[in-house]
């Protein structure tokens, strides 16, 4: 299936649910993740503030700012590409690019730092490929991240058997959803 055709059906998929519905659909996923050895050894965390159609991640965010880690949220800075910032609670955040919620606080560029990276998508596959929203945000992002591992997270209707790849793809060392 080509990638419109996929991201066409996924919002179909996504259609069935209220928003309600994918909050708690989410609440499995959170809990897979966070029972993540990866996640509890992780220091720096790159994460995402959640879209209303996405895993929602709000309290995840702010529950691992509270157990002590240095929690990174991506800023859109121009045409496919972003930056990290630190996230230091609600207040840091102000209404950004496609109406996502962004951070304010101070830069981070020191991204050999960051041990464990939380990853959207729109899609993910059996061979862990991953297809975002066709802009190539994260396609920028992700190679600049070096070792850190690689989670994606979605919910159960988002895995499918295989996504058409391209040579700038990055796979995810791992994808969580609410059953897998």
């Amino acid at each position: 299936m080509k990638k419109s055709e996929l991201r066409k059906e996924i919002k179909n998929r996504k259609r069935q649910f209220t928003s309600q519905q994918l909050s708690e659909l989410s609440f499995a996923v959170v809990m897979r993740l966070l029972a993540h050895q990866r996640l509890k050894d992780a220091r720096t965390v790159m994460l995402y503030y959640s879209l209303p159609d996405e895993v929602y991640t709000h309290t995840l965010v702010d529950a691992l700012l509270a157990s002590g880690k240095r929690v990174l949220l991506p800023r859109v800075t121009g045409e496919g590409t972003m930056e990290l910032h630190r996230y230091t609670g609600p207040q840091s955040l102000e209404q950004g690019a496609y109406n996502i919620m962004e951070p304010v606080g101070e830069v981070f560029s020191d991204y050999t730092q960051i041990d464990l990276a939380v990853i959207p998508g729109v899609a993910f596959d059996r061979q862990l490929n991953r297809m975002g929203r066709g802009k190539g945000y994260y396609d920028r992002l992700l190679p600049q991240l070096g070792s850190a591992y690689k989670i994606g997270i979605c919910f159960d209707f988002q895995l499918v058997e295989s996504i058409e790849c391209e040579e700038h793809d990055i796979r995810m060392d791992e994808v969580i959803s609410g059953k897998n």
